[in-house]
């Protein structure tokens, strides 16, 4: 038995709150009852975790789960925010070894390597100038989840490059097999297009690192598959396609938008204020805010790269929200990975979420069951969550 004093100290010191029970939250909504009778199914993971500060004075996290963390899922353009971060370590380091100064308004090139290809020097949406930057590229990559700017930034890098630096940062899980929306063999993924960053070009290269998706369950995905159009009758196996656990994405996001959340990894040091300042107000800008490039509210509204926003909206006024998030949709899978705050008070929590629906088991047929089943749960999702984390319905 504890002496009294002892006993009235640990009674006054704070204590880390125990996890929430996501499934007895969601269970609540009937939104959400349908997927969470079939959660395997749909390979649902939910990750919610809330900053907190422990008693050595350290800012952690409170994390509540759902689902099971091996199970594969297609991250799809939520793994692009570290192709943006590896480019952004990438030129530092040259800058660090050459005592060169390229960043974000350095112009940008991407000399052709493949048949079909083009040189890529000038972008039509960049207002001032219409040259391609290194900053336009990456505000379009996590803006609108742009292919072609993760894909620039891939050519950067390479695929070792991007996999090293996340690996370095502690995120172990991350692999990085390939290109975006770009048909191209696993050879040709392994090799870089040369790249001219203002004065300085990074020259083709063979870039291959060895990986695996070993350590995913269930890489075989649906019934059947389409290619070029003819329907191949059995799943389609994702043992070479991107992979990372969703702990590991959401804490890449930790690290970029409030980087003295201590996640106990080693995270992106090399980034400077202002590359960070940078991702930050990229991440949390809706495409409507965006001056250069510009983008039509009437195509692009609020919630096309935010897939959480509606239902927090429902929950706390719109004017008070801000969502920083890199969201990914693709084979079936919708991934949410963000940053919800409430600006009055500056409270918020870190949102990830996997969910996949396919109503016919069959991949590339684009008939995925997004708008009707994924994007009602996902509404759901960021409403019930909001209620708990920044109280009851206004």
């Amino acid at each position: 038995m504890l002496p009294s004093c002892l006993a009235v100290l640990f009674a006054v010191l704070p204590q880390e709150p125990p996890p929430r029970d996501l499934a007895a939250l969601l269970r609540a909504e009937p939104a959400c009852a349908p997927i969470l009778a079939a959660a395997a199914t749909h390979r649902l993971q939910i990750l919610l975790a809330e900053p907190v500060v422990d008693i050595a004075g350290r800012i952690t996290l409170r994390r509540s789960h759902l689902g099971d963390p091996r199970q594969y899922f297609y991250p799809a353009s939520s793994i692009k925010l570290c192709g943006a971060i590896a480019a952004l370590q990438h030129l530092n380091a040259h800058n660090r070894t050459h005592g060169t100064a390229l960043g974000l308004d350095s112009p940008l090139v991407i000399e052709p390597r493949f048949p079909g290809d083009i040189r890529i020097a000038a972008d039509a949406s960049e207002v001032d100038r219409g040259v391609l930057t290194v900053g336009h590229a990456l505000r379009k990559l996590l803006l609108v989840s742009d292919n072609a700017a993760y894909n620039h930034c891939f050519d950067l890098c390479g695929q070792d490059g991007v996999n090293r630096r996340m690996w370095e940062a502690g995120v172990a899980s991350a692999r990085s097999w390939h290109r975006l929306s770009e048909a191209r063999t696993d050879a040709e993924h392994g090799v870089t297009r040369a790249v001219r960053v203002g004065e300085v070009l990074f020259p083709a290269r063979d870039a291959a690192v060895v990986l695996t998706n070993d350590a995913f369950t269930e890489l075989e995905v649906g019934t059947a598959w389409l290619d070029g159009g003819k329907r191949i009758d059995v799943p389609m196996s994702f043992a070479r396609k991107n992979a990372i656990a969703l702990q590991d994405l959401q804490d890449v996001l930790v690290e970029v938008v409030r980087p003295e959340i201590d996640t106990d990894k080693r995270g992106f040091p090399e980034l400077t204020i202002g590359q960070r300042a940078f991702l930050v107000q990229a991440l949390g800008e809706l495409p409507r805010e965006s001056r250069n490039p510009r983008y039509d509210p009437a195509t692009t509204p609020d919630h096309h790269c935010k897939f959480v926003l509606r239902g927090v909206r429902r929950v706390v006024p719109a004017e008070h929200v801000r969502v920083f998030d890199k969201i990914g949709r693709a084979y079936g899978f919708s991934i949410e990975n963000a940053w919800i705050e409430d600006t009055r008070t500056g409270a918020g929590c870190f949102l990830a979420i996997v969910l996949y629906t396919n109503p016919d088991g069959v991949l590339n047929d684009d008939r995925y069951g997004y708008e009707e089943i994924a994007d009602p749960f996902l509404d759901a999702v960021g409403e019930v969550v909001a209620r708990a984390v920044f109280g009851a319905r206004r």
